[in-house]
């Protein structure tokens, strides 16, 4: 039987498909901006048929019906990563939340430590040959749905073809469901970047060399960064995932990838989140490969690319320089995400560079702090931190004693509460 036979024999309704799921089963749901919707909705749908299904996942994007109240008993979510759609129902111990590295989140399922019996996943199209991509969410769902016992596929003619380790043939999907819509888009928002934001993008703009490999991450602080870099020369791409801004610098001669040390010549990355400008310059590109997380993660991985720069966020960062990424105190907030692979493989980079960048305080509140809040989640520990950048400079941390420490990061620090941090640093007797 040709592919496209076998193809025919599994279409189904998303309904049916459903139909699949078992009490008691195990789910991966594909995430990001490639969320599955027609299949989700069917299952919400579903649902009151069932009992004690666990949804694991990471971020995901959009309404979130499968984690409401009335879904108790039925569904419930196992998510890695905390986005604004679950958090209440984290918060609320409605979900659960499963702290783990983005570089180990796949290897939960492909090594059997959380045995999966369907996967929901999202495709293109399949190409002549049976072939379909999973398009702009490589990394975080390949593996998975090859460890999954049963794999629901909602096929998309709107879903890019993405090049790399990124195909799953005909054959290996149990059910497909053809869809045609839109894919959810994640905007970079189009507002001016505040001063402050500005300001913390140039000082790391002057830390990155010529020649550096970057992970692009996404948010107003990377997207700034990207503005300040037309000066640079051959740049290049390794990231977990990057966004619409990679396009311009491409265009503009400044992003070449020629000078990297591993996959020369190509961007490398986990998935995209973006708008269909993104979508449509991804699809077919040979310009950029897609991989698994487990591999693009790696901190190993990572450390073969010189001059590695890694740009990660923080909550807040304590005088010792520990960082708090995922959480308000107790209250869980978000994840780990890539931030501890990225700082440690940079750190590991021949002429690497580990930036955490946040601004100096928040409303009333400083962002560089005495110490750590009750409860909060340390998720890059003082012994990986290098540099930290505010819009007041860069405290660079690497190699300096506690004292140093200390008197590096109250210079960066917002000068409404320098003083006081003064005082707290010599009762703790770090200064």
């Amino acid at each position: 039987m040709s592919w496209a036979e076998q193809y025919k024999t599994k279409v189904a309704t998303a309904e049916e498909a459903v139909r699949a799921v078992q009490s008691g089963d195990r789910i991966f749901l594909t995430g990001n901006c490639s969320v599955p919707s027609t299949i989700l909705a069917a299952m919400v749908d579903y649902a009151p048929n069932l009992e004690n299904v666990e949804i694991c996942q990471a971020l995901t994007i959009g309404s979130a019906d499968y984690v409401k109240p009335e879904m108790e008993g039925h569904l419930r979510v196992n998510t890695m990563f905390i986005s604004h759609n679950n958090r209440e129902a984290v918060q609320a111990g409605r979900a659960d939340f499963t702290p783990v590295l983005l570089s180990e989140f796949t290897l939960l399922f492909k090594n059997g430590h959380l045995p999966l019996d369907v996967a929901f996943v999202h495709l293109s199209p399949p190409d002549e040959h049976g072939f379909c991509s999973f398009g702009v969410e490589v990394g975080l769902s390949k593996s998975p749905a090859e460890s999954a016992e049963i794999i629901i596929a909602e096929v998309n003619e709107q879903m890019p073809r993405t090049l790399g380790d990124s195909f799953i043939h005909v054959s290996k999907l149990d059910y497909v469901v053809p869809v045609n819509y839109a894919l959810p888009e994640l905007g970079m928002g189009g507002e001016e970047p505040s001063e402050i934001v500005e300001s913390i993008a140039s000082h790391i703009a002057e830390l990155i060399p010529d020649g550096a490999t970057m992970q692009m991450g996404i948010g107003v602080i990377p997207d700034a960064v990207l503005k300040h870099l037309y000066d640079k020369k051959d740049l290049g791409v390794h990231t977990e995932l990057f966004s619409d801004g990679v396009i311009e610098l491409v265009n503009a001669g400044v992003l070449t990838n020629a000078r990297k040390t591993l996959h020369q010549g190509k961007i490398i990355a986990g998935f995209i989140l973006g708008t269909k400008k993104l979508y449509s310059w991804v699809h077919n590109n040979p310009l950029i490969e897609f991989h698994r997380t487990e591999y693009v993660n790696d901190p190993f991985v990572i450390a073969r690319n010189d001059r590695m720069v890694a740009i990660n966020s923080a909550i807040e960062v304590d005088l010792t320089g520990q960082v708090c990424a995922d959480s308000i105190g107790p209250k869980l907030y978000s994840g780990v995400g890539g931030q501890l692979d990225f700082i440690y493989g940079a750190s590991l980079s021949k002429g690497g560079v580990p930036i955490i960048a946040l601004p100096s305080k928040t409303r009333d509140f400083s962002r560089i702090v005495p110490l750590l809040k009750h409860g909060a989640g340390v998720v890059t520990s003082r012994n990986h931190v290098h540099y930290v950048v505010t819009e007041y400079g860069v405290a660079d941390l690497y190699g300096k004693t506690i004292r140093q420490r200390a008197q590096a990061l109250i210079a960066v620090a917002h000068p409404d509460f320098r003083a006081d941090l003064s005082k707290q640093a010599r009762e703790l007797h770090y200064i």
